[in-house]
């Protein structure tokens, strides 16, 4: 499968990790790679360009070879801010976001995302597991900045209610749910590592 030349994939890794015992999650290891490692892994074949979405450990990230963008809003705002800062410093005309702790992409996530979005003709794809929503999953065009920044600037936070401001399309994961495995604890890490269920 062709790369996405025109689209940059976001990779969030800017939250507190406070479920991780205040550990940065992208950096935490597995299978004895960082985290973040294995997304760049799965994502760079499928995009032009790659940008990190980082807070703290700015220096270790930058060591991933793909540049490092701190929010502007500052104090963990969520992954809105993350966006944002993101948008600010796009040289394409989309992007694709996904966070550091997921380690199980497929390959063709960005296209099931384009196909999606192009298909209901809407501003936004975000990915669907079959069950429920998976916001940070997302293809979102550069265009939306000026009103992610009036929604942030109004002091809300919640994704999914900027969503609800444009036509979103909904891509079907459901028969990749693994996709959307994360790592929240030391103990999803563990069964992760062990080859078990996180779910």
């Amino acid at each position: 499968m062709k790369p996405h030349l025109d689209i940059t994939a976001v990779i969030l890794a800017g939250g507190r990790g406070s479920r991780m015992g205040g550990e940065d999650k992208g950096l935490i290891e597995l299978h004895g790679e960082p985290l973040i490692q294995h997304v760049i892994a799965a994502i760079e074949p499928q995009v032009g360009h790659v940008l990190i979405n980082a807070n703290r450990n700015l220096s270790r990230y930058r060591q991933f070879g793909h540049p490092v963008i701190a929010d502007s809003l500052a104090d963990f705002q969520g992954p809105l801010a993350g966006f944002l800062a993101a948008m600010q410093a796009l040289s394409t005309a989309d992007m694709v976001t996904l966070p550091c702790d997921g380690p199980l992409l497929p390959d063709d996530l960005v296209e099931r995302l384009i196909k999606a979005r192009d298909k209901a003709q809407a501003e936004i794809a975000v990915a669907h597991d079959g069950k429920r929503l998976q916001p940070v999953y997302a293809l979102i065009p550069k265009q939306l900045r000026d009103s992610l920044q009036r929604y942030l600037n109004g002091g809300d936070r919640k994704i999914d209610l900027w969503y609800a401001k444009h036509r979103v399309a909904h891509a079907d994961f459901s028969d990749l749910p693994r996709t959307f495995v994360n790592i929240n604890t030391p103990q999803e890490k563990k069964r992760l590592q062990d080859g078990q269920s996180v779910a």
